[in-house]
């Protein structure tokens, strides 16, 4: 079942997509916070109820956590809430473009973090893969603003670079944490490892964002309740999605399933030039091109 992995972080790259267009939508109406507690607070119930049908109705063993567990949750839910913010915060910036492929810098990260935290290690051909795949991402960000070195190189410095670049470390530190979190579990399997370690981070972002939430604002908490008609569909794309990244982030190197992930970007364009009728710009195209072969390089290691 080593290949599961593969068709996981496809649909989990694809779902998330969708919820971060509905976030987006929610973020005029609630503000970044509010935003981010959807994710979180709405997503409960449906990784409550998908680990009870893994345990009651599939016979699965539910995992005892300990102390290695509750460490690496904690490390990667609290990183997950600033990651998140971070990227929410992108919206607001200038060149938005430029900053979330800032944080698609997150497979590096992560590869790095796996060596420091886990110590695992990457072949070199799936380093190329996750690198080819990175200067992709950063083609297609830039495609449609300046690409001239002098710009490039003072993005680096631009605050919306910065945030992109924090979000990514965020993220790539909450991919290795829950991937140890789930291997630290005894039990069944890598599904009920996955969905125990999801359920026990959901409720844990859950309760740290409302108390956050209720003493600083308690106006944005009532406002993010009000909101469900959408905040449900974000909740439930975004833990069908985690089911997915958990799932596959128990099976293989979170690096590796972060670089896989990478696909979204590509999801992303293809609506943009099938629903809205964008036309797509000669870079995009060559971005994608390297998108999609620093996946296949990634996928012969």
């Amino acid at each position: 079942m080593t290949w599961l992995w593969i068709p996981l972080t496809i649909a989990a790259a694809f779902l998330q997509n969708v919820r971060s267009s509905l976030q987006k939508h929610l973020k005029s109406q609630l503000g970044t916070t509010g935003a981010t507690f959807v994710r979180f607070g709405y997503g409960v119930p449906f990784a409550i109820a998908y680990l009870i049908i893994l345990v009651t109705l599939f016979d699965f063993d539910s995992p005892t956590p300990n102390a290695r567990f509750l460490l690496f949750v904690i490390a990667g839910g609290i990183t997950q809430i600033a990651g998140t913010a971070f990227l929410l915060t992108l919206f607001d910036a200038r060149n938005f473009a430029v900053g979330t492929a800032y944080s698609k810098t997150e497979t590096v990260q992560a590869a790095i973090f796996a060596v420091v935290f886990l110590g695992e290690t990457i072949s070199l051909l799936a380093t190329i893969g996750i690198l080819i795949s990175l200067v992709g991402v950063m083609v297609i960000s830039t495609a449609r603003g300046p690409a001239n070195p002098p710009s490039i190189a003072r993005s680096w410095s631009a605050r919306s670079a910065l945030i992109g670049l924090a979000s990514g470390a965020s993220f790539g530190i909450a991919a290795v944490s829950y991937r140890g979190a789930s291997l630290s579990l005894s039990g069944d399997g890598f599904l009920v490892q996955a969905a125990f370690t999801l359920a026990f981070v959901l409720v844990l972002q859950t309760f740290v964002m409302a108390v956050y939430m209720a003493l600083r604002n308690p106006i944005e908490l009532h406002q993010v309740l009000k909101a469900w008609r959408v905040a449900i569909w974000v909740g439930a794309s975004g833990a069908i999605a985690s089911i997915g990244w958990f799932t596959a982030m128990t099976i293989q190197n979170a690096a590796l399933v972060r670089a896989l992930g990478q696909i979204e970007l590509v999801f992303t364009i293809g609506a943009s030039v099938i629903i809205f009728r964008e036309k797509i710009l000669r870079l995009e195209l060559l971005g994608i091109t390297l998108v999609i072969s620093g996946i296949i390089v990634l996928l012969l290691r």
